[in-house]
């Protein structure tokens, strides 16, 4: 490749990339004519490198909360937490990026790409998986991407890494809708009257959200103040099919006076990273995917139940009113949470715990 030397650090990033960098067009003419005075640029070195203060084993209690980071990162699956102010919400959603492992080559140059177009390229980050968290008034545009010129929004600058959406219930609801055809099919396609395109958006959508409008309802030590027409109003932002596409809905309550005074303990980031990097190996033997990517039509022979909890699953449905694509995420969560126990079959055990992550369904049941 014959690049600018602005461009040294990009074209040299992919391994084997061969490089030239000439300075003017009479000097690629000499180099071309005498290959022995060829330079090419030394290539870029990648180091990882991970947040100390990303560390999973700080956070005191939360362990539940705790295990859906785990599950969330071994399967891809989003995730939305939902509790009081000053629980940990975002503390959690941060320790999620020492979670994921860094990317291969494909994914790297994919990002990268699109790093580029936004003259955002950075060789230090170059393998490692994105984190963006846009605040909660940021436009439909800044989100998805467009303008006169094709840009890429922050959905897109995820791609292969993190969304995190903190006070989600904030946005306005036309912009939360706006992430439910890039969460379905990893694509966002823009229309514009100057011009069509198609940009990339795998991204994992982390989100964090308090119940109702002042914050406390469910706390179990604070008075909620809303009626229960406001609480129901708030969580209405949330649209049905927008939570459909979100495998773990975690209740995050307040830890108490014990597990807050407890010394650090723990599952830390580096063994929980270890333990998530063999369960994505068996779920990428398995199907050659990752269980929150698998198509709907390979469920049924990458996570088929027994009878006995086909019946549990049908309860549930009735129960939950989940649906088709809400049970397709159950089977999905249940799958991943049987890959980390290294077991090849989901048991009873499995599925509840997959049907415990359903927060928002049940709250919702609560708020009307």
């Amino acid at each position: 490749m014959v690049v600018a030397p602005d461009n040294a650090a990009e074209a040299t990033m992919p391994q084997d990339s061969r490089v030239l960098c000439p300075r003017h067009l009479n000097e690629l003419s000499q180099w071309l004519h005498h290959p022995e005075k060829q330079i090419s640029p030394t290539p870029s070195q990648y180091t990882e490198y991970h947040s100390p203060s990303a560390e999973l084993s700080d956070v005191r209690g939360q362990e539940q909360a705790k295990r859906a980071l785990i599950i969330a990162a071994a399967g891809h699956h989003n995730l939305l937490m939902c509790g009081p102010p000053g629980t940990g919400k975002t503390m959690l959603a941060q320790r999620l990026h020492g979670l994921l492992a860094p990317l291969s080559q494909a994914q790297a140059l994919s990002l990268g790409a699109i790093n580029s177009s936004l003259g955002l390229f950075n060789p230090n980050t170059w393998r490692q998986a994105p984190w963006r968290a846009p605040h909660h008034s940021a436009s439909a545009v800044s989100l998805v991407g467009g303008r006169r010129v094709p840009r890429a929004g922050e959905i897109s600058q995820a791609h292969h890494g993190v969304l995190f959406l903190d006070e989600l219930a904030e946005f306005p609801r036309h912009v939360l809708d706006s992430l439910r055809q890039p969460l379905e099919s990893g694509e966002i396609h823009l229309s514009r009257a100057a011009y069509q395109s198609i940009l990339p958006a795998q991204f994992l959508l982390i989100a964090a959200t308090n119940p109702c409008p002042c914050g406390y309802y469910g706390d179990e030590h604070n008075t909620c103040r809303c009626t229960s027409t406001r609480v129901a109003n708030y969580l209405q932002r949330l649209s049905g099919p927008l939570l459909d596409r979100i495998d773990l809905q975690v209740a995050v309550q307040r830890p108490c006076a014990a597990a807050l005074m407890a010394p650090q303990e723990g599952m830390t980031t580096k063994e929980a990273a270890k333990w998530i990097l063999v369960a994505q190996q068996r779920q990428l033997d398995r199907s050659g995917t990752l269980n929150g990517l698998l198509p709907a039509a390979q469920l049924a022979t990458h996570a088929a139940l027994k009878p006995t909890q086909q019946k549990v699953l049908a309860s549930a449905i009735t129960g939950l009113k989940l649906s088709p694509r809400g049970v397709h995420k159950v089977l999905r969560v249940a799958r991943t949470i049987a890959d980390l126990d290294a077991q090849e079959a989901i048991d009873k055990h499995h599925l509840l715990e997959a049907l415990s992550y359903r927060r928002l369904d049940v709250l919702t049941m609560e708020s009307q």
